[in-house]
């Protein structure tokens, strides 16, 4: 009787554990190629913005780059842990390694020291967030998955006050 019992817990953790992958599969399965897509670039980019942002911590001179870069590292890296935890919920697995073209651009930008790093940086800073920002809006008003659209929603703020720090220090270094 008692192995009888077990047998029956054991089938019936077997077809939970089953439900729940199917599951997973079905909310992954569930994401548009938009949304998909946009995980994929929201990720790249935060992780970027992460790697970038230890640079001008090392690479940079002004304290107004070496600030821009630590609120580059600490809130992207925030939201990256908010998208991978996001992305897991559904099923699908994030770069943990830059882009070829984000590796070329952190690679060029990585042979720049003092004041040349730092205007190099705060113009892409801006390019960057602007670029990002775009797509931001578009998954928050267009985007089909509503976790998806709830996060864009919730980072845009973040984003656009670091489009503002990286426009100022642009500024600032022109003079």
């Amino acid at each position: 009787m008692r192995q009888l019992k077990k047998n029956y817990s054991m089938k019936k953790l077997i077809y939970v554990l089953s439900f729940i992958a199917a599951t997973n599969i079905i909310m992954a399965q569930n994401l548009d190629k938009a949304d998909k897509d946009f995980v994929m670039e929201a990720a790249d980019a935060g992780l970027m913005e992460v790697k970038l942002g230890q640079l001008a911590m090392t690479n940079g001179e002004s304290d107004e780059v070496k600030t821009l870069g630590k609120h580059m590292i600490d809130d992207h890296s925030k939201a990256n842990n908010e998208l991978k935890a996001l992305a897991s919920k559904k099923a699908v697995t994030l770069p943990e390694t830059l882009t070829a073209d984000a590796q070329k651009t952190y690679d060029d930008l990585s042979k720049k020291k003092g004041a040349d790093f730092d205007k190099e940086y705060a113009h892409l800073m801006v390019k960057d967030h602007k670029k990002v920002i775009g797509k931001f809006k578009h998954e928050a008003e267009k985007g089909t998955d509503a976790d998806l659209k709830s996060w864009a929603s919730k980072t845009l703020p973040t984003l656009e006050h670091h489009l503002e720090m990286s426009e100022k220090a642009c500024k600032d270094k022109k003079k």
